[in-house]
């Protein structure tokens, strides 16, 4: 009979890096840390040995050709990550830029066995290792001795019982340099520039003995360190029970349309709020959130356009100043829709909140950097089915230019991503622009089809009487609307 061995994973301390790795660093393992100039190599390295270092467990940093140790602490000190009492406690730093400028890889290689002997660490890093490459130079016989030392350097490192890393200037193309073979995982980092906006992913291209999150993962790099954005679909709070098939009504905060909505919005669901500009989206929004507050429910606003306050919402504002209402707001160009959604969802946990609104869509499509608006309806997707799962109910507004001769849904394709759908929208009669809604999907539930007249006021949205049958009002033929106590047949549409 075969006995298994288990590998310990290793938590790195950088947060969301662990769930990319498929559950954190293989102990003991080779790594590779890759990435052009200024990607943040050494401040990822630095991260996870400031976090796993211990005094019975220390670190060695060996810097090689690369910055003098004091320079490199004099910039990395900066980070909240950096614990000036861990120096020469549980991480030491060694310099051997003078060893490699003499340009002898055996020597090199000996000062380091040397080192590691003498300190016996559990974690040893080298940076910049590419830099010691360089040092045995570029002829025939240099690139031969050069494989030779990384191959014997990476068994050592093996054998050494410690988790090792390699930090250099590569490129994530494989090529002919041994490396990339003896190397148990390698992480590439990449920065590139679009249209204004510095955009940072790091990939896991290898990690041998276990499943890792495949693809591009956006990351941040802040006071705090580095922050890794795990996609979207893995972001899994603990999901909230409902009662019964569609879980219980929701109120909206506005009386008349709760009846339309027979009842209300089923706990869960998410609605897309359509309309154009000035129609009271907002508005809505806001006493979406004073309701559930009124029930005992936090909430929370996660704003990309205008940031809430007394001016446009007191109500709003007295929400999110007594804590009843978290906000979440945004307007760096470089955002992913993973960034967006852990923000929230971090939020969501810390408020145990019942209520989401995300005002707007439309702002939302100029924050995200313009990667990922070449896919902004799987992008919508991701964040609509990662909020929903944490069982909060969801409403988004979105901008939705007026034709006044046709009727439209909504932009982006978003139709059919969300549960409910309302449309607000002008119309004019005798010179005059009035304000109408209607509920236009539920999805599995019963719910008017009316078109009614609102209006806005200091309490907000009061909806009214049902449009006017005349000719022209929706740029067609003359609409009979029934009555709000008989419904419409059940949306099924997916």
């Amino acid at each position: 009979m075969t006995t298994k061995v288990t590998i310990n994973r290793l938590a790195t301390g950088v947060p969301g890096l662990d769930e990319v790795l498929g559950g954190g660093l293989p102990e003991f393992s080779f790594n590779l840390i890759a990435g052009a100039p200024g990607c943040g190599k050494t401040t990822l390295a630095h991260q996870m040995m400031f976090a796993m270092a211990t005094p019975e467990r220390p670190a060695l940093f060996l810097t090689v050709l690369g910055e003098p140790p004091l320079k490199m602490l004099r910039y990395q000190q900066q980070f909240d990550f950096f614990d000036h009492e861990a120096i020469n406690r549980s991480i030491r730093f060694v310099n051997l830029s003078d060893d490699a400028l003499l340009g002898d890889l055996d020597n090199l290689l000996s000062r380091i066995v040397a080192e590691v002997e003498a300190h016996g660490p559990s974690f040893v890093f080298v940076d910049s290792f590419r830099s010691m490459a360089q040092a045995g130079g570029a002829s025939g016989a240099a690139q031969h001795n050069l494989q030779q030392f990384v191959q014997q350097l990476g068994m050592l490192m093996t054998s050494w019982q410690a988790t090792t890393f390699l930090i250099g200037e590569y490129s994530s193309e494989a090529d002919a340099n041994p490396v990339f073979t003896v190397a148990d995982g390698m992480i590439a980092l990449r920065q590139s520039v679009q249209r204004n906006s510095m955009v940072r992913k790091i990939e896991i291209l290898k990690m041998r003995g276990q499943s890792t999150l495949p693809g591009l993962h956006s990351f941040r790099i802040t006071n705090a360190g580095i922050r890794v954005f795990a996609p979207a679909y893995t972001v899994d709070p603990e999901p909230q029970v409902t009662s019964g098939p569609l879980g219980p009504r929701v109120k909206m905060g506005v009386r008349v349309l709760d009846e339309m909505l027979g009842g209300g919005l089923p706990e869960g669901f998410s609605m897309l709020v359509a309309g154009p500009s000035g129609s009271g989206k907002s508005i809505l929004a806001a006493s979406f959130l004073a309701a559930g507050a009124r029930d005992g429910e936090t909430g929370v606003m996660v704003a990309f356009e205008q940031r809430p306050n007394r001016s446009r919402s007191h109500v709003l504002a007295d929400l999110i100043e007594s804590g009843q209402v978290g906000l979440v707001t945004t307007r760096a160009p470089d955002t992913s829709i993973d960034e967006i959604v852990q923000h929230v969802t971090d939020e969501i946990r810390r408020l145990k909140a019942k209520r989401v609104v995300i005002d707007s869509l439309t702002g939302l499509q100029l924050v995200v950097a313009p990667t990922f608006r070449e896919d902004f309806r799987e992008s919508l997707l991701r964040l609509v089915t990662a909020l929903v799962d944490t069982g909060v109910t969801v409403l988004m507004t979105c901008e939705l230019e007026d034709r006044y001769t046709d009727l439209r849904f909504s932009p982006f394709g978003t139709a059919s991503l969300t549960d409910s759908i309302i449309v607000q929208r002008y119309i004019e009669v005798e010179s005059r622009l009035l304000r109408v809604m209607a509920v236009v999907k539920l999805r599995a539930c019963l719910h008017s089809n009316e078109l009614r007249l609102f209006t806005i006021d200091d309490d907000g949205i009061q909806v009214g009487e049902t449009l006017p049958d005349q000719e022209g009002l929706l740029g067609g033929r003359p609409t009979r609307n029934e009555s709000a106590s008989k419904p419409s047949d059940p949306d099924t549409s997916s």
